[in-house]
């Protein structure tokens, strides 16, 4: 009767696991699909097959010259990468520092961190841009990336980590060896969290390649948009088409009923 039931489980589990892959896959699908499709063909509804029209649109949109769209993944490979870095080792190195040392100031410190991390972007967005401004960073990529090294979120994660993964023993072994703290840090702690900084690289780079609002505020220079600015500046264009194609369709058919 147990095998039963956990065969039963395991076909289930599978089932389950099959469909939320396909939901995951499908829509990928569908954007591979739409890229190769015709506006017109776009127009008329969904379809699952596939167009021919995929190096016509690579074409168009490759030699846009008020799209540059090569440069705008560029600057977002650059800003996403570095950030994930910064992100990554900085929190880590924050969250060590109050995990293996302790000082008065270690709760009001994390409870500080804590507070920035519930508190939202658009906040602090003016105060940011006059700091920029002042520093003469306007109209550039280094504040996209250079805010990463204080990352809240990241910082909890690393901290919750170490709690679980990382004993005291192991540090303090290392200073009796005569091992400083930074190569304490930088050869035997983060070795040991590599599995948490694989994982919130990922997000981070993931968070920075899709952030919009900050870089829409800074960026004016349109060789140095990164790409969300530009893909929204596509969908405008897109939205104005659509819209004056209708408002052209509906105009000739009332034309053609009056004369009618």
């Amino acid at each position: 009767m147990d095998k039963k039931t956990s065969h039963a489980r395991t076909i289930v589990a599978y089932i389950v696991l099959i469909f939320l892959t396909f939901l995951c896959l499908f829509f990928f699908y569908i954007l591979i699909v739409n890229a190769t499709r015709s506006h017109p063909e776009i127009q008329k509804g969904f379809s699952m097959i596939p167009g021919h029209s995929f190096m016509k649109n690579l074409k168009s949109v490759l030699n846009d010259a008020n799209i540059p769209v090569l440069s705008g993944i560029k600057n977002s490979l650059i800003v996403s990468s570095l950030s994930a870095l910064l992100a990554t080792y900085f929190s880590a190195l924050t969250a060590y520092g109050l995990y293996a040392y302790n000082f008065k100031l270690k709760k009001p410190a994390f409870i500080f961190i804590m507070l920035i991390l519930v508190m939202p972007t658009q906040v602090s967005a003016m105060g940011f841009i006059n700091l920029i401004t002042k520093m003469g960073m306007i109209n550039t990529l280094y504040p996209l990336f250079l805010p990463s090294i204080a990352a809240p979120a990241v910082f909890y994660f690393m901290y919750s980590y170490m709690q679980s993964s990382l004993p005291l023993e192991l540090v303090e072994a290392a200073r009796i060896d005569g091992c400083g703290e930074f190569k304490t840090f930088n050869r035997i702690v983060i070795p040991i969290m590599k599995p948490a900084l694989a994982v919130q690289a990922i997000f981070a780079f993931v968070q920075s390649w899709n952030n919009y609002f900050i870089p829409a505020l800074v960026i004016s220079d349109n060789s140095k948009k990164t790409l969300p600015i530009h893909r929204t500046t596509v969908k405008r264009r897109c939205l104005y088409l659509l819209q004056h194609s209708e408002a052209r369709t509906s105009s000739s058919s009332t034309w053609a009923r009056c004369t009618c």
